[in-house]
This record gives C-alpha cells, structure tokens and sequence, in this order.
C-alpha cells in the first residue's frame, strides 16, 4: 500500500497525517487520510464517511480535533469523487451502492488493521451516516454518529431547498448526464460534480421515503437493516433544510432493533446564525464539535 506522510498547520495544532491508498474488494483504489495518535487513549477509531460530493478534506480540522482527543482517525473520498476519481467524471461508473457496498466497508478494514482493534465508530455526513443498512461489515461498527443524516426525502425538504430539489433532480441531472455525462452539482453550490449513476441513484433514493430501501431488491440484494442492533445517534440542526425532522425520523425508523437517539440542534442556542446540512464539520462551528465528541462513549 502507498502511503506518504504530510506535514500540515491547520486551526489547532501541528500535526501529521499520513496520506495513503485503500484497496476495495473489487479493486478500486480510494483516497484516504489517517491521523493516528502517539498513544491512544480511545477504545475505539473513528472512521469519518463524507457527504455526497464532499472530500475529505473538508472534514481535516474535525479529524485533527477529534485526534487532539485522543482518537485515531481515517477519512476518505468515495469512488468517483476527489482524488478518488481516476480519469474522467464521464467515464466514472460509480454508485451509491458502491459507496455502502464496497467503500466503507474497506475503509472499516484499513481502520482496524492501523488500530488493531475489533471495531470502529462511524461519523457519518448527511449520505455518509445513511448507508449503514447495506455494508456488509455492519457488525465491524460499535457506534454511528448521523450528522445531518436523513432519507433526504422530497416531500420532507424546506426553505429554497425544497423547490431546488425537484429541478436538480428532474432537469439539471438528465440534461447534465446526457451532454455531460455527469450529474452537475458544482454550479448549484451542491458539492462537486458526481458520476451519473450517483446523480442519478440520488434522485431515485429521495424521490420516495426511505432512500437506500429504494434499491433493495433492485440492486441491492443484501439489506442488514433489521440485523443492526448498535447505538445511531443523529444529530440535526432546526434549520437545515434537506436533513429535516420529518426525513431524520425517516432515515432511523430504518434501523427497528438499533438504540436510535435524536439531538436537536438549535443554531441560535450556541451562538450561531445558522448551522445548516454542512456546518457542523466547519472550523467556525468548532464549538459543537465537543457535543459530537460526548456522543462517541458507548
């Protein structure tokens, strides 16, 4: 396996991550980034899974605070996106089931062979929290922290997000996959461009309640839903529109047998003009992140 180390100076301290390669079981190579600790004094690492068109580098100041705590971390860019894109975005043939199916459950394996330890927590960003159901190393995951984690269903969004939606899903991600060949997010403020068939997997998952639960039995053959037994706690913020009340319920009614917890986070309360779907991870936020922190014992 690859790797290299990095020197970085970032919102706390000097520290180094080592840049490294993740083998998935098919082959595909994953981007990656692993902070570990001197000596740590966690039971168990974390595994940071990102947004849909996120990289991980937007979660680099979370991972170095969550490894000033004493935590080992690793985050990573899913297949088709970042630097865990090879070639062009046409030509990528990545999918939401990828990520669940083949994705995290090599980047678990990575974590807990660095760590030597028998499980890892996931903090899992909005479609990074949501895939749980489907990765067939569920019962490598002691811990999932949901931050802005929901079925992302139509009907459940509010605010502009609600008529943006539609139109992403309806015109701008047809339209953009067949000229373009991918779905175009970049110019809408979306996250980065995505591989067709997330774009379009996307729109599908959230057209009806439920989101992953669309391509059971379609694409999808394996569903561990029911199996998954460990603590979910999600974390929502009143005023994000996509991550809202209604599709947060939706996404852990998912999970019937898993000790599922509910926080509510009230932007004002902390000091905060808004906290929205992406905030949460932003170095202007880093007030929140000792309540996420809390969250991690089991």
């Amino acid at each position: 396996m690859y790797s290299r180390k990095i020197q970085t100076q970032e919102y706390y301290l000097m520290n180094t991550f080592e840049s490294l390669w993740i083998s998935c079981k098919d082959g595909y190579q994953l981007a990656a980034q692993y902070y570990p600790t001197e000596k740590s004094t966690k039971e168990f690492p974390i595994l940071i899974c990102p947004a849909t068109g996120i990289t991980k580098n937007f979660y680099h100041a979370f991972a170095e605070w969550l490894n000033q705590q004493g935590y080992n971390v690793l985050s990573f860019d899913f297949r088709g996106i970042g630097q865990s894109l090879h070639g062009k975005l046409k030509d990528s043939n990545a999918s939401i089931n990828d990520w669940g199916q083949l994705d995290i459950p090599a980047a678990i394996e990575v974590l807990l062979n660095r760590t030597q330890s028998e499980k890892v927590i996931i903090i899992g960003h909005s479609a990074g929290g949501q895939l749980l159901g489907i990765n067939p190393h569920y019962n490598k995951v002691a811990k999932v922290l949901a931050i802005a984690g929901s079925t992302g269903h139509v009907k459940g969004l509010k605010g502009k997000t609600k008529l943006l939606a539609p139109l992403m899903f309806n015109v701008i991600f047809p339209i953009s996959s067949f000229v373009k060949g991918y779905g175009a997010t970049q110019f809408i403020g979306m996250g980065e461009n995505l591989p067709k068939n997330v774009a379009k997997q996307w729109a599908e998952f959230c057209s009806k309640p439920g989101y992953i639960m669309n391509a059971i039995g379609k694409t999808i053959f394996d569903d561990y839903h029911q199996e998954i037994q460990i603590p979910i706690t999600s974390f929502w913020a009143t005023d994000d529109e996509i991550a809202t009340e209604t599709n947060v319920q939706d996404l852990l009614r998912l999970y019937p047998n898993a000790q599922t917890k509910f926080i509510e986070l009230n932007p004002h309360k902390y000091g905060y003009k808004q906290i929205g779907h992406m905030a949460m991870f932003k170095k202007s936020h880093h007030k929140l992140w000792p309540l996420l922190e809390k969250e991690l014992s089991i």
